[in-house]
């Protein structure tokens, strides 16, 4: 009797999750950037680094010069309700400025040779790698420089997914 209790309980409680699943799937969506908000991406970006207001602000700055200095044909994307995303053939850097740090993670990371050893978050992953910048900390322009070449080359030497979301 035990057996046929436990087997319609686990039938009510699919009926239910999928109730539950139909429902959020029935809501519309809200829209990243409607078509009222024409703000590109790139002028979001200089609004987040002058909103920071701080030291994440000015680094936050600095990682996006050494990328268009690396890369002057990068497509800088917004994603994520507020993550700048920077692309070419593929995402292949994304930062986010936290309460202590700026993060500036690689899709790729995983593959990318790191000499340096910049790389010093998201080492236990399998794909994407990760460098948190503190206060205080200097970048090593040279060995970044050289990481993003890196994660450029990944990109055209793969076949790495194409962006998919908004580059408003």
């Amino acid at each position: 009797m035990a057996g046929k209790t436990s087997k319609k309980s686990a039938k009510v409680a699919k009926k239910t999750a999928a109730k539950r699943v139909a429902a959020k799937a029935a809501k519309p969506r809200k829209a990243v950037a409607k078509s009222s908000d024409h703000m590109s991406a790139s002028k979001r970006i200089d609004k987040k680094i002058a909103d920071l207001g701080d030291w994440r602000g000015e680094r936050l700055a600095e990682i996006r010069t050494l990328i268009h200095e690396v890369d002057p044909e990068v497509v800088e994307e917004w994603k994520w309700m507020g993550t700048p995303v920077w692309s070419h053939e593929g995402m292949y850097a994304l930062a986010n400025a936290h309460k202590d740090k700026v993060k500036l993670t690689f899709f790729h990371g995983a593959e990318l040779p790191d000499p340096k050893k910049l790389f010093n978050a998201g080492l236990e992953g399998n794909t994407w790698r990760a460098i948190d910048f503190r206060k205080g900390d200097k970048i090593d322009k040279t060995a970044l420089k050289a990481l993003l070449r890196e994660a450029l080359a990944y990109n055209t030497r793969h076949s790495v997914p194409k962006s998919k979301g908004s580059r408003a």
